[in-house]
């Protein structure tokens, strides 16, 4: 037994499988099995297919991570599922690793999470200040096309307690704007029929009781001055770029909740 949120774990187990059965090809083989080792549970996800470079293994877990365009045009995704895994993972107190022989060698994967029956250790988030970040009570609307991109923003955040609304399209944040009442918009700026810069001007031109103030971060690959010179000209607080790391994003979240909203975020330190 394992304490945990089930349809997340469930999440984990599908996505692990998920890919070793869409990189394994016809007539390979996809194994899974569970031991018990030590105090912890030990998942393991064993296929016979594709295979991870050598060189690509340290990076398989990170965001928006690739190992070869060629792949990303046959299989498509932005690379964020393993990250996504990786996220729920660590939220449990768990961990994951990758092995691979080479490519054409097949990959394992191994998930370890903590018996119930077991005193967990204390996890917490490296962050420079070593303290915890609550975002309970926080609202968070966040816009991105990509499938993959909203749910790795959805798990990061609800992680720390935010209520998070996520859609697909600008039309459908100029629809729930007013009735959700986010404290904070994260946005992507490459979308199709109305892009990010084209959102938050919308936005801006609202009153404040529409959501017209709702102080708002522009997530994006565009990385270029010039793209943040605009972003921010366009109505946006903030310009973070793809890819982008976990303290990043809550340290833009907290400064601007409390510069234009007073919020209190709360802190629990180690000590």
């Amino acid at each position: 037994m394992v304490s945990g949120d089930a349809a997340r774990l469930q999440q984990v187990i599908w996505n692990l499988l998920s890919n070793a059965i869409k990189f394994t090809p016809n007539g390979g083989q996809v194994n899974i099995w569970l031991d018990r080792v030590g105090n912890e549970a030990e998942i393991t996800v064993r296929d016979t297919g594709k295979g991870i470079r050598s060189d690509f293994l340290p990076h398989i877990f990170e965001s928006f991570r690739q190992e070869d365009a060629s792949t990303t045009r046959r299989y498509g995704g932005l690379g964020l599922g393993l990250a996504i895994v990786r996220q729920l993972v660590e939220a449990h107190g768990g961990t994951i690793t990758a092995d691979s022989p080479g490519e054409g060698k097949g990959a394992t994967f191994t998930v370890r999470l903590p018996l119930l029956n077991v005193e967990p250790e204390s996890i917490q988030i490296e962050e420079e200040c070593d303290r915890e970040v609550n975002f309970s009570g926080l609202r968070v609307l966040i816009v991105d096309d990509e499938p993959d991109a909203s749910e790795l923003l959805t798990v990061m955040l609800t992680q720390y307690g935010a209520e998070v609304m996520s859609v697909s399209s600008a039309a459908q944040v100029l629809a729930n704007l007013e009735s959700f009442q986010p404290d904070v918009l994260v946005s992507d700026i490459g979308m199709p029929d109305v892009d990010g810069y084209s959102l938050i001007e919308q936005i801006r031109a609202l009153p404040a009781e529409k959501g017209g103030q709702v102080p708002a971060i522009a997530l994006t690959a565009y990385a270029r001055e010039e793209d943040y010179q605009r972003a921010i000209a366009s109505g946006y607080q903030c310009h973070i770029t793809k890819p982008f790391n976990l303290e990043e994003l809550l340290k833009a979240v907290m400064t601007l909740v409390r510069a234009n909203l007073n919020y209190p975020i709360q802190y629990e330190s180690e000590n």
